[in-house]
């Protein structure tokens, strides 16, 4: 397909307008009587009118139809999709998963969001606080479907297989060694080019940030000019046969149907997008001396609560760097806090480090400068839940 376009910045005040209809952002103005092609105003809003400023979210569409012209939602099934922690009993050991099997499309299709599978997670949507940790395993592409997640964002993590994210924004290539944020109330549907697998971070009641940077600077760790946001594309197509919008609404699922595409915006404007990041633009901090810094210095996003400097979620990654390090065991030191396509969980206080292996190699291998991590990625969702 045709390379798609992007918009450069983090959190930017951004505007697009399809290029096929010239002038239909309206000019001096949000919501005027008759929008430039007779289109529908519309405002999505990802905070409450009242936030300040700096973390007011929201942003204007101007669509072909309004998102309100739909049938009633109904109730559908979760499939492995859940919030209900109290399923299973606790368990403070160290846990690991194999890779998720992708099913084989000979066998079933399985799509997106039919192929959601819950991992773990903590909190509540219904009162606004925690997360969820997913992985997602699909061999077919969302065909007249679409998903909308009224309980938070997601952070989507391809791990095997590009995937095609149609939003009521634009289109989004992300590719594995990228990440992308679809934000709580947005309009999405995924195409895949076969076996696709991957994670996903969803946090309630807060939105994805970068991290703060204190003494580092100015500079460093992922710079806001490296996120990447779409520019407006529309399709003005009625599906007689009936189009299906998935809604995540406090933990369940529900369907309507409508006879309309959803991605039926000719132009937008505002600061609430979606957008995307590739992890090869992440500037790493490291040691040059001795010792370790701790893993925070390799935050990419992290979800804030209301404690400060504490997070609800971080999204950590381990990527290639130089280790010189001297009179220092190089790898992850012991520690407690809170394999491709599988996933570990590290519950709080459990302790946790490197085998006897990697321990033994390490304390006694020659300290010269090597590079860490080469050829690999290591994703990591650094979770930290506070109770409000």
């Amino acid at each position: 397909m045709t390379s798609l376009q992007y918009m450069s910045g983090f959190g930017n005040e951004f505007s697009s307008e399809d290029p096929r209809c010239p002038g239909s952002l309206p000019e001096g103005q949000n919501n005027p009587q008759v929008s430039p092609y007779g289109l529908y105003a519309e405002q999505l809003s990802g905070s409450a009118f009242t936030c300040p400023r700096p973390a007011n979210k929201r942003s204007w569409l101007y669509r072909i139809l309004p998102s309100v012209k739909h049938k009633p939602f109904t109730s559908v099934p979760c499939g492995d999709l859940t919030e209900n922690w109290n399923e299973v009993e606790p368990d403070p050991n160290q846990l690991r998963w194999l890779p998720f099997t992708i099913p084989k499309a000979t066998e079933k299709k399985v799509d997106f969001v039919a192929g959601l599978h819950t991992v773990c997670g903590a909190g509540d949507a219904k009162s606004r606080n925690g997360i969820g940790v997913h992985v997602y395993t699909c061999n077919t592409s969302m065909v007249d479907r679409c998903f909308n997640n009224s309980d938070g964002d997601f952070l989507i993590v391809p791990q095997q297989g590009e995937i095609l994210i149609t939003t009521e924004f634009g289109k989004m290539m992300v590719e594995p060694n990228e990440i992308c944020v679809i934000q709580q109330g947005m309009c999405f549907s995924v195409d895949v080019f076969g076996e696709t697998r991957g994670y996903i971070l969803e946090v309630y009641g807060a939105h994805f940030e970068l991290p703060d940077l204190g003494p580092i600077g100015a500079n460093g760790l992922a710079n806001p000019r490296d996120f990447l946001c779409p520019v407006a594309w529309y399709e003005d197509r009625k599906v007689p046969t009936g189009y299906t919008v998935i809604n995540k609404y406090q933990g369940k699922l529900f369907a309507c149907q409508q006879d309309f595409s959803p991605f039926n915006v000719v132009a937008w404007h505002g600061n609430y997008t979606p957008y995307k990041y590739n992890l090869k633009n992440f500037m790493v901090i490291n040691c040059v001396a001795f010792d370790h810094a701790d893993p925070s210095i390799f935050t990419v996003l992290t979800a804030k609560s209301t404690r400060p400097g504490v997070a609800i979620a971080d999204f950590v990654i381990f990527p290639p760097r130089w280790g010189v390090a001297d009179h220092t065991f190089r790898p992850p030191y012991y520690h407690r806090k809170t394999h491709p396509g599988g996933a570990s969980l590290h519950s709080i206080m459990t302790p946790h480090g490197p085998d006897v292996d990697c321990f033994e190699k390490n304390s006694t291998a020659e300290l010269k400068p090597e590079r860490v991590a080469e050829g690999t990625m290591v994703n990591k969702q650094n979770i930290y839940m506070v109770n409000t």
